[in-house]
């Protein structure tokens, strides 16, 4: 029987343990009311290329697969003004892309709104704030689509001794009014936040960022549910969309990486030479033969597809409505790749939906908000989902846009990490990545081809 490891340590033996575990480690800050204050993960030995074949690749969703990192911001520059009292300033320049927003995404929620109560921290208006909260909380309880955050309400409420609140005739009444901004709903709000004003949580971080999570979220799910019920058409005006009306859409070159490692593609991925060599153009770089290392990666994978798993910090019912809406969009958009008819219908099948497409689909409902990236947690369960055991790593690449998130690629035992900068995240670290390509994805397969060795 093998001796199993000591689930006790002194210093002289943690010291000797940590020494067998690698040359890397990774220091991962926790939230601010777990304990210990950091946790400390060993890092896989980072390789250029994958050991024999590409057999899984494991994927983010935001900033990665798709562009919604402007809808997360909006709603926490959302947050931002109302516990302030600016949101109705039109003179307020919002958040500082520069300064802010290298820390606000790629990290769990949480850490989000740690940062930005600690930055704003001087601006923030006690009434405002609860204000704020009594109408996050109002729309949750009569809008929210979505059970576990009306649960993760009925927490927060608690914690801050207000759980009475949801029985307020005035409160009942503002549940059942989407918008709040007629005068009646107006002044309900500023009535209970007025009552309300000796909970506001001044010495109380931990509390205090509980409630503001809860501001955020009512701002992003009204987004999303506009996009659900939009289904690709406009917006609605109150919603300030930006130009063109869109929130979410795929990153440049998601559609045709998934099809080609998939061995959907086979020889005619040639066919898309064209468009990816413009993509990748865009950014400055070219490729040599595109045509044929795209054929030739094509043969590869018909013969030995990958599996996908998509590994997001966003809560299934979040993540649900963002990759439908993604998936509606490649799955029109594909048939204008130029391939032959039945290589497009047999694309147009597999990109139906995500459920059918991904091998595994990991979010944040599979963990908790305390475990998310940079913890290794969610990149673990979807190896595990996927059937890979720790021996088979050296055949999977992750792809990440953050610098939270390499570090989770790493530290969950995958040693080929490819870090995907866009403007957004251009800002960030990346020196958990073995690769860093900013031509995308359509970089990683004209100049990276896919990481075989």
């Amino acid at each position: 029987m093998t001796a199993s490891r000591p689930k006790f340590a002194p210093p002289e033996t943690a010291t000797r343990l940590l020494a067998a575990l690698g040359d890397e480690f990774a220091v991962v800050e926790n939230p601010s009311h777990v304990f210990p204050p950091y946790e400390l993960y060993p890092l896989a030995p980072a390789r250029r290329t994958v050991r024999d074949t590409l057999a899984a690749a494991v994927m983010d969703m935001d900033g990665t697969t798709t562009t919604t990192e402007p809808l997360c911001i909006n709603a926490l520059q959302t947050m931002v003004g109302r516990i302030s009292g600016r949101d109705t300033d039109p003179g307020w320049p919002g958040l500082d892309p520069e300064r802010d927003y290298p820390h606000i995404i790629g990290n769990s929620t949480t850490r989000h709104v740690e940062y930005l109560l600690r930055a704003y921290a001087s601006t923030i208006d006690p009434a405002c704030f609860m204000r704020a909260l009594v109408h996050a909380a109002a729309w949750t309880v009569g809008f929210s689509r979505d059970a576990s955050r009306r649960h993760d309400l009925d927490t927060m409420l608690t914690v801050l001794g207000i759980a009475s609140l949801k029985s307020d005739p005035r409160f009942v009444a503002l549940s059942e009014v989407e918008r709040h901004n007629g005068p009646d709903a107006r002044a309900a709000l500023s009535a209970l936040a007025g009552e309300l004003a000796g909970y506001y949580p001044a010495s109380d971080f931990a509390r205090l960022t509980r409630a503001s999570v809860e501001i955020y979220y009512q701002r992003y799910h009204e987004l999303l549910g506009a996009v659900a019920a939009a289904d690709g058409k406009p917006l609605p005006a109150w919603l300030n969309p930006p130009e063109g009306g869109v929130l979410i859409q795929p990153m440049p070159g998601i559609g045709e990486f998934l099809a080609l490692i998939t061995g959907l593609l086979g020889a005619e991925a040639s066919r898309l030479a064209p468009q990816l060599h413009e993509a990748l153009g865009a950014g400055g770089l070219t490729a040599d033969a595109p045509d044929k290392t795209l054929r030739q990666l094509g043969e590869h994978f018909a013969k030995r597809p990958a599996k996908v798993a998509l590994v997001t910090s966003s809560i299934a019912y979040e993540a649900g409505i963002v990759l439908h809406e993604v998936f509606r969009q490649l799955h029109a958009e594909c048939a204008s790749w130029g391939l032959s008819d039945n290589v497009t219908e047999r694309v147009r099948a597999r990109l139906e939906t995500p459920e059918v497409f991904y091998d595994a689909i990991v979010t944040a409902s599979d963990s908790c908000e305390i475990r998310l990236k940079p913890h290794r947690d969610l990149y673990s369960i979807a190896l595990g989902r996927i059937g890979l055991n720790p021996e088979e790593f050296g055949n999977v690449a992750g792809f990440e846009d953050s610098e939270s998130g390499t570090i989770a690629i790493r530290a969950a035992g995958i040693s080929v990490c490819c870090a995907l900068p866009f403007h957004l995240t251009s800002g960030h670290g990346f020196q958990a990545a073995s690769h860093t390509c900013p031509g995308g994805l359509p970089e990683v397969m004209l100049r990276e081809r896919c990481f075989l060795p």
